[in-house]
């Protein structure tokens, strides 16, 4: 099935549609979420994305992120992906919003106005191994000390969410 985004102006105002891929290829500006989800004990579920993926791949990263589709609503997309990545349903809260543009060696490039959620959750998930390599609960604290010492090891997008809003 071919995906498509919904691209966006800087005040997140749709401006036309686009096939996947394409707007990747073109780093044109397109609406995105990242989905952070946290147990009882304030500790972040991370994923490592799936080593098939087209970028990023084998990289750490928070619990979910996608695009939404052309129609549906945000929550309804960030809670349909949590669902398909991880095998999680919970209530999401729409934290914050930012734009970041990072270029990759494929010669791809995000160029997103990313909202965050936040949501949470206990159990194990049940991830979907086409998305998610691994799974890893983690403190704020841990979590940070990794990034420091092997930012190599985290998505671009993730770094950025990590400083501007679950800063140390």
């Amino acid at each position: 099935m071919t995906e498509y985004v919904i691209l966006v102006n800087e005040n997140d105002q749709p401006v036309g549609t686009m096939e996947k891929m394409e707007a990747h290829q073109k780093g044109l500006l397109h609406r995105a979420f990242s989905v952070f989800v946290f147990n009882e004990t304030n500790e972040m579920l991370l994923q490592q994305r799936a080593f098939s993926k087209y970028h990023s791949a084998g990289l750490w990263t928070n619990t979910c992120c996608s695009h939404p589709r052309p129609g549906e609503e945000l929550i309804s997309a960030a809670k349909r992906r949590l669902k398909e990545e991880m095998g999680i349903e919970t209530e999401l809260t729409h934290q914050t919003s930012f734009i970041y543009k990072t270029d990759f060696d494929n010669d791809l490039t995000e160029h997103e106005l990313d909202h965050v959620f936040v949501g949470k959750h206990n159990e194990s998930p049940v991830i979907n191994k086409d998305e998610v390599n691994a799974y890893k609960w983690i403190s704020l604290i841990d979590l940070r000390a990794w990034i420091k010492n092997k930012p190599q090891d985290f998505t671009s997008w993730f770094k950025i969410v990590m400083q501007n809003s679950f800063p140390g």
